[in-house]
Formats: C-alpha cells, sequence, structure tokens
C-alpha cells in the first residue's frame, strides 16, 4: 500500500523523466503534444493524455512539479490515493478538452504541460482545505489568494498566446478538479464557500465569454500579435492537398524539362512519399 503523498511523487517522476525525452528528442515531443488537427482530423485521442506529460522547458516542468507536489499530499491524505489518481487524469483530460474547444477552428494550434492535472489537484486542495497555502522563503500565499490570482492569469495567458503552454487547461482542470473533489466530499460547501465561490464565478464567466464570443479571445496586445486565424479542419485539409499537389506538379514539370537527376535530395524524398500514399 502506498503511503499519503508517494501517488504525488511517482507522478512528478513520470512527468521528469518524459519530459526529458521531449527536451531532447523532437520527434517524440510532435508524436505526444496536444494538436488540435492530429486530434480532430487524426483521431490521435492519446494526447489528451500524454500532452500532459510533456513541457516546453525546465522551468515549465519545474514550475508545475514544484506545484503538484506541494498540493498533493493534502489532496491525497484527504480523498485516498484512487480518488486523488483519478481526480488527476479527469482534470487533465477536462483541460485539454476545454482547450480542444477554444482552438476548434485553429487546426495548427499545440500545447503541452501538466497544467490541467495540477490545477485540478491545486483547486481541489483549495476546496477541501481552506486553511492550505503556500510558503515560499518568508511569504505565506493562502491558497484562496493562490487560486483567484490563477484564474486571472490563465484568463490572461489565453488571450496573450504567447507560447504553447496549455492556459486554457489551467481554467478547464482547475473547475474540474475542484468541481469533482466537492461532488466526492459536498459538506466543504458549509465551511469553505466564500473561496470556493470567488475562484469559480470567475472562472464560470470567463468560460461562458468562450462559448458567447470566442472572438475575445483572438487579440493583439503589447507583447504579442494574434496569428490564430479561424478556419475549419476541412478548409485546413484542402489547403494542404492543393498546396502538397501544387508542389508535387511542379516537381514532374521539372523531370519532363531537366530528367530526373535534376531533382534534389529533398525533392526526391517528398515525390517518394507522395508514390506511397
Amino acid at each position: 500500500m502506498l503511503h499519503s503523498g508517494m501517488l504525488g511523487f511517482i507522478l512528478v517522476v513520470i512527468n521528469v523523466i518524459v519530459s526529458y525525452k521531449g527536451f531532447t528528442n523532437q520527434t517524440f515531443f510532435n508524436g505526444y503534444k496536444f494538436e488540435v488537427d492530429a486530434i480532430l482530423k487524426r483521431k490521435d485521442y492519446k494526447r489528451f493524455i500524454s500532452s500532459g506529460f510533456l513541457h516546453i522547458n525546465w522551468l515549465h516542468l519545474v514550475f508545475n512539479m514544484f506545484s503538484l507536489y506541494v498540493f498533493s499530499d493534502n489532496v491525497e491524505l484527504v480523498l485516498g490515493s484512487g480518488m486523488f489518481l483519478l481526480l488527476y487524469f479527469v482534470s487533465l483530460v477536462g483541460g485539454n478538452l476545454l482547450s480542444l474547444f477554444v482552438h476548434r477552428h485553429h487546426g495548427n494550434y499545440s500545447a503541452v504541460g501538466a497544467s490541467g492535472a495540477v490545477s485540478g489537484i491545486i483547486f481541489a486542495a483549495i476546496a477541501l482545505q481552506p486553511s492550505i497555502g503556500i510558503g515560499l522563503f518568508v511569504v505565506y500565499i493562502p491558497g484562496w489568494l493562490y487560486g483567484i490570482v490563477f484564474v486571472a492569469v490563465s484568463i490572461y495567458g489565453i488571450r496573450s498566446q504567447k507560447n504553447n503552454i496549455g492556459h486554457e487547461a489551467h481554467l478547464g482542470g482547475a473547475l474540474v478538479g475542484m468541481l469533482a473533489a466537492i461532488a466526492y466530499w459536498p459538506q466543504v460547501l458549509r465551511y469553505n464557500y466564500t473561496a470556493i465561490l470567488l475562484i469559480t464565478i470567475p472562472a464560470i464567466i470567463f468560460i461562458y465569454l468562450i462559448i458567447t464570443k470566442p472572438n475575445l479571445l483572438l487579440v493583439d496586445n503589447l507583447f504579442v500579435k494574434n496569428n490564430l486565424p479561424y478556419y475549419t479542419i476541412d478548409q485546413k485539409y484542402n489547403a494542404e492537398k492543393k498546396l502538397e499537389a501544387n508542389t508535387i506538379d511542379a516537381i514532374l514539370d521539372k523531370i519532363n524539362r531537366h530528367g530526373i537527376n535534376s531533382l534534389s535530395k529533398r525533392e526526391k524524398e517528398l515525390l517518394e512519399n507522395f508514390s506511397k500514399q
């Protein structure tokens, strides 16, 4: 039987191993990251889970794993190992589902990170133990305040699109984790409703805005210009096929005029790949 907190430690170790593999192998990273086209067009549903064990760099990894380690012990102690593990993966998938909905028209959108799962654990801990917080050197941050700041940062991150960290997964995973913890332990609403409402209401309002006014997400700001145009999966697929056909036509025309030996190595690879399809 695992001791309390061991599951959190095991998840940290797995995240570090898989993330390091992604840091050193771009093919591995691309094959398992969250990507809209890969999920909607190729039905590669494993990415809902696998992307949660990849990170963009060491800072991203350390921040997520520190947060997981700090909050996991309390949640596992209250809910038990089985419910803790279920909460982790439900939050991970829930966060990625929100990302998929938000970016359903952005076929090339991709993201990585355990953010959804970690957020679920953090917000479950805030719901279950109102006195919980984080001590950083001489500064103590109450859990409820951390949650409010977390929601605000996630909302800004969704709108700014400054990197491929799954900011939507923060918000979706946080809500799923909190609601799951409350469903399992509903009595927390009697003594911790203030903190829960302070975190939940703005998150729900923002998700409502995502559903009713998605263009609010597509804004420019002082730091980055948004470059995610809306298009359907079919439009993206047709555009890719048209580009591929034009490229092959140009290669065949080159062969007709100058012979096959005139092709570059890249052109030969493209022609060979096309012939295999």
